[in-house]
Parts: structure tokens; C-alpha cells; sequence
């Protein structure tokens, strides 16, 4: 009986390692995507040091799970005792670093909101300028969400070029197409014929609050799903750990 829970308890390891390996995977895959697309929110955010190293955390967190399975593998498979202890640990460590960086996510969220107001902010009053990237992704937000600007479209209004020109400028990204039947370009300003502006009256803010919910949620939800599994990992391994015989273990297969 006990040798059959024992046996039990080393293939369910294994096959709880496994997709805590693919979980890292994934967390990592997000941390990547989020740092590297150029066409989502995080690239108007790049100049905030607080998303970068959030991204950095999510691709750190996904590959060191990612190496903590495959010594949970190892160490399930050939019941090596130190490695279900160091595995053991590993898994403790980062179950604690997991509630700790929810923890100052949760009660630094006011901070986050207003670095985030004062960046899109420098976006307005600097474009265009130097860092297309990020002006591509914010005409990007506003052409496909159909909004103007952060509360709405008076915050263009601050703009340098605005303000300076004889023209009556506005952001072609932000074009109505039920206002104007101009054929318009999709990036930099174009030409009013009036002082009204044929753009949309919605600001981004709202549409981009939900896109960082939802996308926050998912990201909730993965890191949930691999507490879970590493509280399984964790009495599993234990449980192993303790009932290996220290015969067989001085039978491991040393590499």
C-alpha cells in the first residue's frame, strides 16, 4: 500500500511538473509579447520603468518556473532526494514572491494611474517628435478604438504644433469618418475646416482601462492556476522527499 501511494505521488509530481513547465511558459510568452508588440498599449507605456520591470518580472518568473519543473521532473522521476528538497524550497520562494508583487500591485494601482496620466500626457504635448514607435501605437489606439485623446479630444489641445500653427490642425488618427467625408491621412495632423474638429467626441481612457482589465485578468488567472499547481508540487514533493528510501536513493544513477 505504501509502495503504490508512493509511486502515485512521483508520476503525479511528474505530471504536475510538466504543466507547471508549460504554465511558465506561457507567463513568460506574455512577458514577451508584452515587451516586444508594437502595436498594444505597453508601447506608449515604454518609458515607464514600472511596466518595464513588470514585463522583465513576468519573462523572469516564466523561465525560472520553467527551469523549476524540469528539476521536479527529474527529481520525481529518479526520487533524488536533494533535488525534491531544493525543488521543495524553489517552490516556496516563489509562491512568496507571487503574493508579495500582487500585494504592491494592489496597493500601489493610484500610483501606477497617475505615472500612466503623465506619460500619455507627454505623448499629446510632444507629437510629433522623435519616438515614432510610440505615436504609431497611439494613433494605432485611436484610429481602432474610435476615441480622442485621454478624457477626450481637448487634450490636444495643449499641443505645441497646435497651439503654433495658423491652421486649424487636429490628429488625423482621431478622424470621424461620420463628420468628414475627407479622405484623410491615419497618422500626424490634418486640416480642419472649421474650429470644430471632425473627431470623436469619446477619450481613450476608458477603452484602454478595460484593455489592461482584461488583459490583467488573464494574466490573474494563469498565475492563480500555477499557485495551485505549485501547492500541489509542494506536498507532492514533500511527501516524496520523505519517503525515499535512502537505500535506493544511494542507487540514483550519478551523472
Amino acid at each position: 500500500m505504501g509502495q503504490g501511494c508512493k509511486t502515485a505521488s512521483k508520476y503525479f509530481l511528474f505530471l504536475f511538473n510538466l504543466i507547471f513547465f508549460l504554465f511558465g511558459g506561457v507567463i513568460m510568452g506574455f512577458g514577451l509579447w508584452l515587451l516586444l508588440d508594437n502595436q498594444s498599449f505597453i508601447v506608449v507605456l515604454s518609458d515607464s520603468t514600472g511596466v518595464k520591470a513588470a514585463c522583465y518580472i513576468l519573462i523572469g518568473v516564466g523561465g525560472f518556473s520553467m527551469l523549476m519543473g524540469s528539476l521536479g521532473c527529474v527529481g520525481a522521476i529518479y526520487e533524488i532526494r536533494c533535488l525534491l528538497g531544493l525543488y521543495f524550497g524553489c517552490l516556496l520562494l516563489i509562491l512568496v514572491a507571487q503574493i508579495a508583487a500582487g500585494a504592491l500591485i494592489y496597493f500601489q494601482k493610484d500610483q501606477l494611474n497617475e505615472e500612466m496620466s503623465t506619460i500619455i500626457t507627454k505623448v499629446f504635448d510632444n507629437y510629433p517628435g522623435n519616438n515614432s514607435s510610440t505615436e504609431q501605437a497611439w494613433d494605432f489606439i485611436q484610429r481602432t478604438m474610435s476615441c480622442c485623446g485621454w478624457s477626450n479630444h481637448q487634450d490636444w489641445r495643449l499641443n505645441t504644433v497646435i497651439v503654433n500653427s495658423s491652421q486649424l490642425l487636429f490628429p488625423c488618427s482621431c478622424q470621424n469618418a461620420t463628420l468628414s467625408t475627407t479622405n484623410m491621412s491615419d497618422s500626424g495632423f490634418c486640416e480642419a475646416q472649421t474650429s470644430d474638429w471632425p473627431v470623436y467626441d469619446r477619450g481613450c481612457s476608458t477603452s484602454v482601462e478595460n484593455w489592461i482589465i482584461t488583459n490583467m485578468w488573464v494574466v490573474l488567472g494563469i498565475c492563480l492556476a500555477v499557485a495551485f499547481i505549485e501547492l500541489l508540487g509542494m506536498v507532492l514533493s514533500i511527501c516524496l522527499c520523505r519517503n525515499v528510501d535512502t537505500e535506493e536513493y544511494t542507487k540514483v544513477p550519478k551523472f
